[in-house]
């Protein structure tokens, strides 16, 4: 639900300039709004008025708001902005957890605290803490002293301001996810084989007058597997998804990283397929084909039916060669259960290893209380948390180990008692 201002809104002269400042926080933010946007929503509001808050509200969405991912941005800072008289003191209670108000009360929101960032850009933020006898009190930052790339690795990524998730996204390109080759069923000639290749021997015997000079010995041959990644893009999992898919971007364009290929599906309300976009080489580019491809961003979730979609039409196709599939999804479904529990069971039936990356899992008490989850987790081979770099990190370890299962033995004798 949009949280409109209980305030009255400027009057004019100011109002025009009071939307070109506004403007400027959402550029700041992440929000591609240029000076003809700006002049757009200054008309509109001329055009449409504003004595009814909500009509101001949507003009200004209208104008400014092109993608569904921004959104979220957008209404946290118009409500910073146009809303609360004391926004600085409020803003700066995300930027500064030692200032007591706000931050103690609640912590931000969903882009929240990116929203904070553009407006408080160039503002002093280095504020002494004031105790209740009214004297200042000077603290020594020992968090100074660790590494930001150390902090980063365990921060989650929707409590990530605009500078660190830029960071962050640097730092995923960098992340690389090792997978050993599979052996084949078919052979090859190796002077280290165990194995002899009669068919090769007799050959080069009959080459010969029948002679056999020497054994030719065979290994089996490798191959490499296929990494399937299927992220859910509804609204509580779009900003995992778009770390996720930045990292999945990385894998799919770096040399010698093993995979035979790198296959991507969104799914919110439907399926869509990005694999053609990771191949694309700026990153930026990649994600905003993608997104423009994928309509359902932000929207709801329909696990089961999507999944079933999966393994209607692609399955034999992505499936095929022992590939490694990474959900990504809080679990959370509006289809049938069971509808839910049969994908999961053809799903992993059909893949070499399914791992789950359920955000969720950063709650020190999370348990599988949701139906969805609770059909979903004895149907999959590994169940782990995907809420940071450190988790994204942690893959390499569930892909070096075939017996690795995450979470999932402890959440399933939560389930089963």
């Amino acid at each position: 639900m949009v949280e409109l201002p209980d305030l009255a809104l400027p009057e004019n002269p100011k109002l025009t300039r009071n939307i070109t400042h506004f403007a400027r926080g959402l550029r700041k933010a992440g929000l591609p709004v240029g000076p003809g946007a700006t002049l757009n929503a200054i008309n509109a509001v001329q055009a449409a008025g504003f004595t009814e808050r909500a009509d101001f509200y949507w003009t200004l969405h209208a104008c400014f708001v092109t993608r569904p991912e921004h959104r979220a941005t957008f209404r946290q800072l118009f409500r910073l902005y146009w809303r609360d008289p004391r926004y600085l003191e409020h803003m700066m209670s995300y930027m500064m957890p030692a200032t007591r108000g706000v931050a103690e009360e609640r912590r931000a929101k969903a882009a929240e605290k990116r929203a904070a960032e553009a407006l408080l850009d160039g503002v002093e933020r280095d504020l002494p803490e004031i105790d209740d006898d009214g004297e200042t009190q000077i603290e020594i930052d020992a968090s100074r002293t660790m590494s930001s790339q150390e902090r980063l690795k365990t921060l989650d990524f929707e409590q990530m301001s605009t500078a660190e998730m830029a960071e962050a996204k640097r730092m995923l390109a960098k992340l690389k996810l090792p997978i050993k080759p599979l052996t084949s069923r078919r052979s090859k000639s190796s002077p280290r084989g165990a194995r002899i290749d009669g068919r090769s021997t007799l050959k080069a015997a009959m080459r010969r007058g029948g002679d056999i000079e020497k054994l030719i010995l065979k290994a089996p041959r490798t191959r490499w597997p296929n990494l399937v990644a299927l992220c859910d893009i509804s609204g509580s999992m779009s900003q995992y998804s778009r770390a996720v898919l930045h990292f999945l971007h990385a894998v799919a364009n770096q040399k010698g990283a093993g995979w035979a290929k790198v296959h991507a599906f969104t799914f919110g309300t439907r399926l869509t397929n990005i694999t053609r976009h990771l191949g694309t080489r700026d990153v930026d580019a990649a994600l905003a084909a993608a997104g423009a491809e994928a309509q359902d961003w932000e929207g709801g979730t329909r696990i089961g039916g999507c999944l079933t979609e999966f393994n209607r039409d692609w399955s034999r196709r992505v499936l095929g060669s022992g590939a490694i599939v990474l959900l990504i999804t809080d679990g959370l479904d509006r289809d049938d259960p069971n509808d839910l529990a049969r994908a999961m069971e053809r799903l992993q039936l059909s893949a070499r290893k399914v791992i789950w990356l359920n955000p969720l899992l950063r709650w020190d008490g999370f348990a599988p209380k949701a139906r969805g989850i609770a059909e979903m987790l004895p149907r999959v081979d590994s169940f782990r948390a995907g809420h940071n770099i450190a988790s994204l990190e942690a893959l390499a370890e569930a892909l070096s180990r075939p017996d690795d299962r995450g979470e999932k033995a402890r959440l399933m004798a939560l389930l089963e008692g």
